[in-house]
């Protein structure tokens, strides 16, 4: 199974081309009708044995073909050179300096991305817990219809709700009015969420439309979480005399503990990676590298650089990941 994906993998990739990709792929079809003549005439102890990989074929085709296969193309091509800007076929040269590139150049940044996607998980997290709680220990018949309304959101473009936040947040819009209205400008200038009076374009708004737009992830596995919560632990840890503080702590907020992972892994990757936010609430002050990402593959046409970059992401990322996962004892969330 294993030796198929890779071959789908070196098909799709361009690994092999000519006479040996068709020896390849007729080396394929060969293996797929070997497998299926084994399980045919095996009898029933070879069809169980088959059985699981069967099941996991098309899913590790699929991961193969459209998951190993891209990455692996924009890896070869993170290392390929171009001559200009109007060479749109690069050549791979082991050209690393596009790493180099991507880590001094964009160091900002990468900087203020993880800085405001660890902002945004941060408030989602304080503001979906509670919610999520209410929803689950309090939501009572009406917990359907609670449970639809964090959907919402998911029913509009998210691009269209970015621009909503854009008309909210703008100099003549609701809520600078109402901080005008209660004498806020000065709290919220010293405390740098406005900047001259204004919301928009600051990396308050960024984070705001990144909180705002990534919260229902965060609430939906809380609430997972906290639903299969047997509320005869609560009424147990109450008759040993412990607090209503005390219960949440030792009992609910650790039984909780999968959800809070798995939601903080729902909102940090993908705002990490987020361009819209930055594009339509910030400033070139406030750009992410979502943004420069997008600028170099669509723009600057900068293909090698951008798959770069991307890598680097990608990177950064997966070792945040492992290393909030060793933190939280994921091995024990089970």
């Amino acid at each position: 199974m294993v030796l198929l994906a890779v071959g789908v993998v070196a098909l799709a990739a361009e690994w092999v081309t000519g006479g040996l990709a068709t020896g390849l792929i007729a080396v394929l079809i060969v293996s797929v009708v070997a497998i299926i003549w084994i399980a045919i005439m095996g009898g029933l102890e070879a069809r169980r044995a088959l059985a699981p990989y069967g099941l996991l074929k098309p899913g590790i085709l699929w991961l193969s073909l459209f998951f190993l296969a891209p990455l692996w193309s924009m890896f070869e091509m993170s290392l390929s050179s171009k001559k200009s800007r109007f060479d749109f076929f690069p050549k791979f040269t082991w050209d690393w300096s596009n790493y180099t590139k991507a880590l001094t150049d964009y160091a900002p940044q990468f900087g203020r991305s993880f800085l405001y996607a660890s902002i945004a998980t941060i408030l989602t997290l304080l503001i979906g817990y509670p919610l999520a709680y209410a929803i689950a220990f309090r939501g009572g018949k009406y917990r359907t219809m609670l449970l639809g309304l964090v959907a919402v959101p998911f029913f509009t473009s998210y691009l269209i709700r970015t621009l909503a936040w854009q008309n909210l947040l703008a100099d003549a819009g609701p809520v600078v009015s109402i901080m005008k209205t209660l004498r806020l400008e000065n709290i919220l200038e010293w405390l740098h969420i406005m900047d001259n009076g204004r919301l928009i374009n600051t990396p308050a708004a960024v984070i705001g439309g990144l909180t705002y737009n990534f919260l229902p992830f965060m609430i939906l596995p809380i609430y997972v979480s906290l639903e299969k919560i047997d509320v005869r632990l609560v009424d147990a840890s109450m008759d040993l005399y412990t607090t209503a503080s005390g219960a949440f702590r030792r009992v609910v907020l650790p039984l909780s503990m999968p959800g809070i992972f798995a939601g903080s892994l729902l909102v940090f990757i993908p705002a990490a990676g987020d361009f819209v936010n930055a594009k339509f609430l910030g400033s070139p002050e406030t750009t992410m590298i979502g943004s420069s990402i997008q600028d170099q593959f669509l723009v600057q046409l900068n293909y090698p650089l951008a798959a770069a970059m991307s890598f680097v992401l990608m990177a950064v990322i997966t070792v945040s990941v492992l290393i909030y996962a060793r933190f939280m004892g994921t091995e024990d969330l089970a």
